[in-house]
């Protein structure tokens, strides 16, 4: 008779959990570090054109910061240069209306002091018109003269007169109309050789004024003179010409 041996005995164990959790750890880190080497090597398969990409992005910045700096210092120079030409200009309107009125002052002494001219006893040398501090309010300045050597002096009142047009029609402004609060028979002058007499008036509303009338009623020998002038032309506030290009 055969004896046969029995077989092995096998025992199932389970296995233990700590095991299992490095098991797993050690394919999670093995993942991490396959999916972090494919991660490297895509990029530094880039990096020569990122670099270049950086580069240049700061040269435009660079330059687009150059160019804000020189378009500010341009634009500053600019507002200097400006104000600078209206300085100038200004002084140089400044000096047209000097050299103009000094050269009306140098015709006037010229005429005044001129010893080949015939001698004239009272005369109406001009009138100048300037706009006053209120509406239609105007300043005037009436220059008297004579060039009688022997004369006397002379002595009497200024009126003035304007004439226009008004409500479609002619009309002519009396000194109590101009100048209702100046004396009625007008105002006072007493000179030898000249004097300017300065007053103001009032334009009524819609009045449009063409010539100006100026009445010298002097108490002497010398009598009454009256002269006109051109509303245009006695406005001393229209704008001077160039006196550089004048012959």
């Amino acid at each position: 008779m055969i004896k046969v041996t029995p077989p092995p005995a096998f025992e199932v164990r389970p296995q233990r959990p700590a095991r299992r959790r490095v098991v797993l750890a050690m394919v999670v880190l093995w993942l991490a570090t396959l999916g972090a080497a494919f991660a490297l090597g895509y990029y530094w398969k880039q990096p020569p054109q990122r670099v270049a990409n950086t580069a240049s992005l700061a040269g435009i910045r660079k330059d687009n910061d150059a160019l804000l700096q020189r378009v500010a210092v341009l634009e500053r120079a600019s507002q200097v240069a400006h104000t600078a030409t209206a300085g100038l200009q200004q002084a140089l309107r400044d000096r047209q209306e000097e050299i103009a009125g000094l050269r009306a002052d140098l015709a006037f002494y010229s005429r005044l002091t001129d010893g080949s001219g015939k001698p004239e006893g009272l005369n109406v040398h001009g009138v100048q018109i300037n706009t006053g501090r209120g509406p239609r309010v105007y300043d005037f300045s009436v220059t008297l003269t004579q060039t009688l050597r022997t004369g006397p002096v002379s002595r009497g009142r200024v009126r003035l007169s304007i004439s226009g047009v008004r409500d479609g029609k002619l009309s002519t402004l009396s000194w109590e109309e101009l100048a209702p609060n100046q004396p009625k028979e007008g105002l006072p002058f007493s000179f030898k050789y000249f004097q300017q007499v300065t007053g103001s008036f009032m334009l009524p509303k819609g009045f449009s004024p063409n010539r100006i009338r100026v009445l010298a009623d002097a108490s002497n020998k010398a009598g009454d003179v009256a002269q006109e002038f051109a509303w245009a032309g006695a406005l001393a506030d229209q704008e001077i010409p160039n006196v550089q290009h004048q012959p």
